[in-house]
């Protein structure tokens, strides 16, 4: 059997390399993609241009500025970067089936049993870099026998250890003490590291099968993944090299810099296993149809439609998923495109219940010069329960015909929502309050079930029409009022039923409660009007009448 070997691309300039790849008169000109911590701009990613001025990642803008006048930037747009980098994920799958995305700029691949096909590991990077350069990326690779191996092969393979910002290094010492530094240098006696110089647009580093020993040793602490507070402590302790941590006893090293250390440790040294973790693939159901000669009539395209939803209902059969929404993009001859939109009340595989929405949007298709190719696609999907059929025939036969009246509702709904929309379709449910307007919750129609139990009894009648309460000109005394004035209109009573009173939610502060607690009657006028009236006692707003609903 093989023994595992991983590769690690790190593409420290994708930010900036991206941006540059949409608009090329950026790669000249020093130029860097900042990030907002907030408080202030710091950069992110940048070209070779900057990084030859001087420029750093995380510096703030003002002193990049202050360094390089002429320097150009952008915002940091992390969803674009992130959708490139998975567009990358997409392109490594050539080398190996296995690729794990690191955000914001790194890759995995484990490479066991692939390299020969390109020749020899050698030959699979000098592939990799030839791609990247194409492709106007910066690459660093690093192939090791762990994850954590190659991941520090990639970004500190023959770089010097970090600097510590303590006085200890010889320029950060006053004038007068600096003569009693000369022996400390060499930045593994404590003195100041080397400045690291531009990065190449591609280098890569290999550690042979079962040396991951010797690659690492020579390398920094900061290579091990460590976090800043650690990587400073043994810093300060002069713990520069991974290899002056190999030779030290275990449980000194947990019980003073914590377990992750020895995790990290084991990791990269192959003790304890970290396999790598690719994204499943999305599901993507879609099919399309091609015409020798341009198409344009409704018929024409229903026709078509005949042919490809079958096709994409047989692959949502095939992975156990219902279409929530149907996308019919129509691409004309003059290379313009033209798409609708159809939604489903219900998760559906049946090519039945799908052509009916589509037919009754195709009339917003302008075909002018006429269709060459359609596409059907469903972008989102949910998965279906399968249905057995259990019992004898005749139980059999009564749970398809209740199977089947119970999508007239759903293929109403989407019928309707095919005009309206469906988010405008709602019911309600109802809701544990005795608050008038919170007694029920209103819902998306075809996102939710209809409330299967009977609807509460609140003991009193309740109006058909609630809205916000609306102001009643009538004298401020809690009986009911002989004639009041309501919307511009002189009303006088006729009967009046009450009071019913509701004390509002003392731990809410709602503005409409304000007014306290309230004395409902259901009040039937002359006029014929049938109100719900309430006095209000008074509270945070004076007291009154007010209207809520009518039983009309």
């Amino acid at each position: 059997m093989p023994k595992r070997r991983v590769l690690s691309l790190w593409f420290p300039r994708l930010g900036a390399e991206r941006l540059i790849r949409q608009d090329p008169m950026l790669a000249e000109p020093p130029f860097a993609v900042l990030r907002d911590t907030g408080q202030m701009q710091v950069i992110a990613s940048m070209n070779g241009a900057a990084q030859a001025e001087g420029l750093s990642l995380d510096q703030p803008l003002r002193d990049a500025q202050a360094m390089c006048p002429g320097l150009l930037t952008r915002l940091q747009n992390k969803r674009a970067e992130a959708l490139f980098l998975t567009s990358l994920a997409r392109w490594a799958g050539k080398f190996s089936p296995w690729v794990a995305e690191q955000t914001p700029a790194s890759l995995l691949l484990d490479i066991t049993g692939c390299a020969h096909l390109y020749g020899g590991e050698e030959a699979m990077l000098a592939q990799v870099g030839e791609d990247c350069a194409d492709l106007g990326l910066t690459v660093q690779a690093g192939v090791a026998d762990t994850v954590g191996a190659a991941w520090a092969l990639a970004r500190y393979a023959g770089q010097p250890g970090a600097q510590l910002r303590s006085g200890d290094a010889i320029d950060q010492e006053a004038r007068a003490t600096r003569s009693r530094a000369v022996k400390r240098r060499h930045w593994e006696r404590g003195g100041a590291a080397p400045r690291v110089g531009l990065l190449p647009a591609q280098s890569y580093r290999i550690a042979p099968p079962g040396q991951t020993y010797a690659a690492l040793a020579e390398l920094p602490v900061v290579a091990l993944r460590l976090s800043e507070a650690a990587s400073t402590q043994l810093l300060r302790l002069g713990i520069r090299k991974i290899g002056d941590l190999l030779g030290q006893p275990r449980a000194g090293l947990a019980r003073r810099f914590g377990k992750d250390l020895v995790m990290r440790l084991d990791q990269a040294m192959g003790h304890q296993p970290e396999p790598v973790s690719p994204a499943a693939a999305p599901l993507r159901f879609a099919v399309r149809l091609s015409f020798p000669e341009p198409i344009g009539l409704e018929e024409d395209i229903l026709a078509a439609l005949d042919r490809m939803l079958p096709r994409l209902c047989q692959r949502l059969k095939d992975k156990a998923q219902g279409a929530r929404l149907l996308r019919l993009q129509a691409y004309r001859t003059d290379h313009s495109m033209q798409e609708i939109e159809v939604g489903l009340a219900r998760a559906s595989d049946d090519p039945h219940r799908m052509r009916p929405l589509l037919a009754m949007k195709l009339s917003d298709l302008m075909a002018d010069f006429g269709f060459d190719m359609l596409r059907l696609e469903a972008p989102l999907t949910e998965h279906l329960s399968v249905r057995q059929m259990t019992g004898h025939a005749e139980a059999g036969r009564q749970v398809n015909e209740r199977l089947e009246r119970s999508t007239a509702m759903d293929d109403l709904l989407g019928r309707i929502g095919a005009r309206v929309g469906l988010e405008r379709i709602t019911r309600l449910h109802p809701a544990e309050s005795h608050i008038p307007e919170k007694t029920h919750t209103v819902l998306a129609a075809a996102w939710s079930e209809p409330f299967a139990d009977p609807w509460p009894d609140y003991g009193l009648e309740r109006p058909a029409l609630l809205w916000r309460p609306e102001t009643v000109t009538a004298p401020d005394s809690p009986a009911v009022p002989r004639e009041f004035r309501w919307r511009g209109r002189l009303l006088t009573l006729h009967h009046a039923r009450g009071p019913e009173r509701l004390a509002p939610e003392w731990w809410l502060d709602e503005p409409d409660w304000r007014s306290g607690t309230r004395d409902y009657w259901d009040i039937t006028c002359a006029e014929g009007d049938r109100l719900w009236l309430y006095y209000a006692h008074g509270g945070a707003i004076s007291s009154g009448w007010y209207c809520q609903g009518s039983f009309a």
